[in-house]
């Protein structure tokens, strides 16, 4: 998954998910996985990354390739997106603005939806106040 926006008319944003077909010592070769823009082509370079937070005295500087292996992503990062099969594993609570509902209409039927809470019974508490509704 791609970290940084590149080139937003080609479809290389920030969440793209892209097959990796070479790698180099100081480029990628990737093809864009899906989506409208599914089967461009892409080089990424590896970039200079600054933090921006001062905690040093000094300014620290590295090269590196903005992508991030994806076999899963957040709930925030799913917005926006449609997938054909998705998975949620709850490990702790998740009813924070609304993003258990967001992991869950991302897949277009209930058959292809699993939810995984393995510290707890087979079932989730579903919060709903009806007055805000």
């Amino acid at each position: 998954m791609l970290m940084r926006n590149f080139n937003p008319f080609e479809g290389h944003c920030n969440g793209t998910k892209y097959i990796v077909r070479r790698l180099h010592s100081r480029i990628v070769e990737a093809v864009v996985a899906n989506g409208p823009y599914a089967g461009n082509d892409i080089l990424i370079p590896r970039i200079p990354l600054i933090p921006s937070e001062n905690t040093f005295p000094f300014r620290l500087k590295r090269k590196q390739f903005p992508l991030r292996p994806c076999f899963a992503i957040t709930s925030n990062k799913s917005q926006g997106q449609t997938l054909q099969r998705v998975g949620v594993y709850v490990d702790r609570h998740f009813f924070s603005h609304g993003s258990f509902y967001v992991a869950q209409s991302r897949v277009g039927s209930a058959a292809h939806l699993r939810i995984l809470c393995p510290d707890t019974p087979n079932t989730t508490n579903n919060v709903v106040y009806p007055e805000v509704l």
